[in-house]
């Protein structure tokens, strides 16, 4: 899950400071220097433990300014903290709504984290958290509702710089208490154990981070073959909560032992629901972490490599079950069912992001026997051959025996329309008009697009952007060259009436081609 650092650099955090930890004869620092210094602890921290986890900083003052984008390049966010200034006050409610735009744009649903770093200061005036949090169950306005809790599950970590034993961190730590409760979906408060130091701030992230970020490491088995694995991310423990009154009642957490039960088709399983994904990546075994820290330094002096290079070539030629897995599931097309604690399952398969990398995934169901409907309960399931005679289980009339799909295709089997974002409304509408150009040589394409838009419409009840292209159609009709062929503006003109028709709020209907007499000539032509 991604994570954003929200850096508070207003005036307060200017506070100087007087420490002698980075030197024998006491100098001045600010506290923005310890909160940087604490930063990049936490940084060292995941490029050394948990090198996948995208990052972006959000400095934030009266106002907030995303100083780097989501990035596993953690120099670059070093970088931009060493060119930090200090600005106005402190407006924690301006820095929230920052992290809600960022991740609605960037990510989604998906779930984050948000690392709040700040001194106690609940700032002055209309933009104090004490006054936000005094009026945020009581605002009327939309625009103006409080950012908490976010759209997307996220946990709030806040990060407090300040003497705990001063009187003001005190006064402020409820209202921080307070904004994490109002997030909904967990997180914590972090103080420093003594007054302001970079050691005391440091240790303080090194807890943080060791907490919630720590990476999960267990074992994959199969049969006689087992492997060390690492999940990235690591996963949540899943919390089943009761219909009636929602509270949690269970809780359930993955083991360390992965085991894979058998093996089906990609076809057979379909696209189950699964309530999270995991990266799977094989780890080194510990006889041969014993054996390349006393034999590591001998390697160096023979081969004459450095000792990263060595390292590289040596897990090149280690053997690893992940690879077999990764590369039989992908040329065989199968996925494998893999238990992950009692009455709880899951899916490994191949999953590839572009047409050169590939990756080992697993996805988790819903706890439960009936996770996926279609198979059944897992315990019951066997291998084919065990039940299905020998001739349905040649190669040559190999069939399913799940009811997964049916033999003619159904309309969910065709692309669906998402319109999440303006850009995909954005992209059909333009695909309607490219067609329409080029009338009446995408004539089928035209009227095949055109419905699609206005179903996706009618289920949306977006029933304004009917009439809306309409109009657009008929301005299309306008600007026609002078050498157009006739039959793309007698086209044109139908299409737009026939979407102001009544029949067009009609699901189930079809607007079809005007036959005309250019029509037939031109198909006669082509």
């Amino acid at each position: 899950m991604p994570t954003v650092i929200l850096l508070d650099v207003s005036l307060s955090m200017s506070r100087p400071i007087a420490t002698t930890d980075l030197g024998s004869t006491p100098e001045e620092y600010q506290r923005r220097h310890t909160a940087i210094h604490g930063i990049n602890t936490f940084l060292d921290y995941l490029s050394s433990h948990y090198k996948l986890e995208f990052v972006s900083l959000i400095a934030f003052s009266y106002l907030w300014e995303q100083l780097v984008s989501f990035t596993r390049d953690y120099d670059l966010i070093k970088a931009a903290l060493n060119k930090v200034e200090a600005f106005s006050k402190t407006c924690i409610e301006a820095a929230l709504n920052g992290v809600k735009t960022i991740v609605s744009d960037e990510w989604s649903n998906a779930s984050c984290q948000v690392i709040l770093v700040t001194d106690g200061s609940l700032g002055v005036g209309l933009g104090s958290l004490k006054r936000s949090l005094h009026t945020c169950h009581s605002r009327q306005s939309t625009d103006d509702k409080f950012p908490l809790p976010f759209p997307f599950p996220c946990k709030l970590h806040i990060v407090c710089v300040g003497n705990p034993n001063d009187s003001d961190v005190r006064m402020s730590l409820p209202y921080y208490q307070q904004l994490i409760d109002i997030g909904e979906h967990g997180g914590e408060l972090h103080t420093l154990d003594g007054p302001v130091s970079f050691r005391s701030v440091s240790d303080c992230f090194q807890r943080l981070a060791e907490k919630n970020y720590s990476p999960f490491c267990g074992t994959l088995n199969c049969g006689n073959f087992s492997c060390a694995i690492q999940l990235f991310p690591k996963p949540e423990p899943y919390v089943s909560r009761c219909e009636e009154s929602g509270e949690a009642h269970k809780s359930l957490s993955v083991t360390d032992s992965v085991d894979i039960i058998g093996f089906v088709d990609i076809k057979d399983v379909g696209s189950p629901p699964t309530i999270a994904r995991h990266l799977m990546l094989p780890l080194p075994t510990r006889d041969k972490q014993n054996s390349d820290s006393t034999n590591g330094k001998e390697k160096d002096i023979k081969s004459g490599k450095p000792e990263e290079e060595e390292e590289a070539l040596d897990d090149g030629r280690t053997p690893s079950f992940t690879v077999l897995l990764h590369g039989s599931l992908k040329v065989q097309s199968m996925v494998a069912i893999a238990r992950v604690q009692k009455d709880w399952y899951g899916m490994i398969y191949s999953w590839a992001d572009s047409k050169k990398k590939s990756s080992l995934i697993l996805a988790l169901f819903t706890p439960g026997q009936n996770a996926v409907q279609w198979l059944g309960q897992f315990d019951n399931l066997t291998s084919c051959k065990e039940f299905l005679p020998e001739k349905l289980y040649s190669d040559e009339e190999k069939k399913s025996p799940f009811p997964v799909r049916p033999g003619d295709k159904r309309s969910y089997s065709q692309s669906c329309v998402v319109w999440i974002k303006p850009t995909g409304l954005q992209s059909d509408i333009q695909k309607v008009l490219r067609h329409a150009r080029k009338l009446p040589d995408k004539l089928q394409q035209f009227y095949k697009e055109l419905n699609r838009t206005r179903r996706a419409a009618l289920s949306f009840g977006f029933l304004n952007l009917l009439s809306a292209m309409a109009d657009m159609l008929d301005r299309e009709c306008t600007l026609l060259p002078g050498s157009a062929h006739p039959n793309a503006a007698i086209q044109l003109t139908h299409a737009a009436s026939s979407l102001r028709s009544e029949s067009a709020l009609n699901p189930f209907h079809t607007i079809l081609a005007l036959q005309t007499n250019f029509a037939s000539e031109s198909a006669a032509d082509r």
